[in-house]
């Protein structure tokens, strides 16, 4: 059987994804808790939650890859509640959790911008710091069916905000997985027809009106799935070890 260490799984995608890398991020990119030195089974998927700790354990998983992890710069470093009794299991069980939070938002090709515009079919055409991504629809499409395109892709519902003045036809578009909504208006200035992110707050509805650019929320969790399954595929084609992806019902 196939496996590889611990040490040089982290290793090993950091080089993959050293370019994305030298971005200043706020949570710990690499191995974050250190099991048993040898993988022959890896869990991916989108954040370290209890659902997903409890799947890695009970199909004898060595590790789990996660874009979201465990430990964040911004947080308390005391341990309790949910994050201590996340990581009782991890430790009980001697697994290996790794996460890679912007280096795997902004990758341009595993990266979750990228596997979005792969998903709909949008030509790359410009990434502006720290991950605003911006292209055109390779087939102009009608603002409606976008909306139905969306949810058809990501197989969730999806918001969309507008002003009864804008453009019907979609054709330049920006677009920032998870919590992207916060760059909306930055990306307004590109000269977008509509945009794409994962959340919206309550004043982004007032800025698609006032500025006449359609905004589709369509699902912190949805808009990331792709690139952790994505970096799980490398993994398993690069080393043939058994890499599933594990995935959780989360409506936002």
């Amino acid at each position: 059987m196939n496996y590889i260490t611990n040490t040089d799984l982290e290793f090993n995608v950091n080089q993959k994804l050293n370019n994305s890398l030298k971005i200043k991020d706020f949570a710990y990119n690499g191995l974050q808790v250190k099991g048993k030195k040898i993988i022959k089974k890896i869990i991916v998927g989108v954040t370290a939650c209890q659902e997903l700790i409890e799947f890695a354990i009970f199909t004898k998983s060595d590790a789990i890859i996660v874009h979201h992890g465990l430990f964040w710069n911004h947080e308390n470093c005391m341990l309790y509640g949910t994050k201590k009794n996340r990581l009782k299991k991890i430790l009980e069980n001697n697994v290996n959790l790794y996460a890679w939070h912007l280096p795997l938002d902004i990758h341009p090709k595993l990266g979750n911008n990228a596997q979005l515009a792969k998903l709909l079919s949008i030509d790359i055409n410009k990434i502006l710091k720290p991950c605003i991504f911006f292209g055109t629809m390779k087939n102009k499409i009608d603002c409606y069916k976008f909306k139905i395109l969306l949810e058809k892709k990501l197989k969730r519902n999806v918001l969309h905000f507008q002003n009864k003045n804008a453009v019907l036809t979609i054709e330049k578009i920006g677009w920032c997985t998870g919590s992207g909504h916060k760059f909306f208006e930055m990306a307004i200035e590109e000269n977008i027809d509509a945009f794409i992110s994962g959340e919206a707050s309550e004043s982004t509805i007032y800025i698609a009106k006032e500025r006449y650019v359609h905004f589709y929320e369509a699902g912190h969790h949805a808009t990331e799935r792709g690139g952790i399954i994505a970096l799980g595929k490398w993994i398993q084609k690069k080393y043939c070890i058994e890499t599933i992806f594990f995935d959780t019902n989360n409506p936002i």
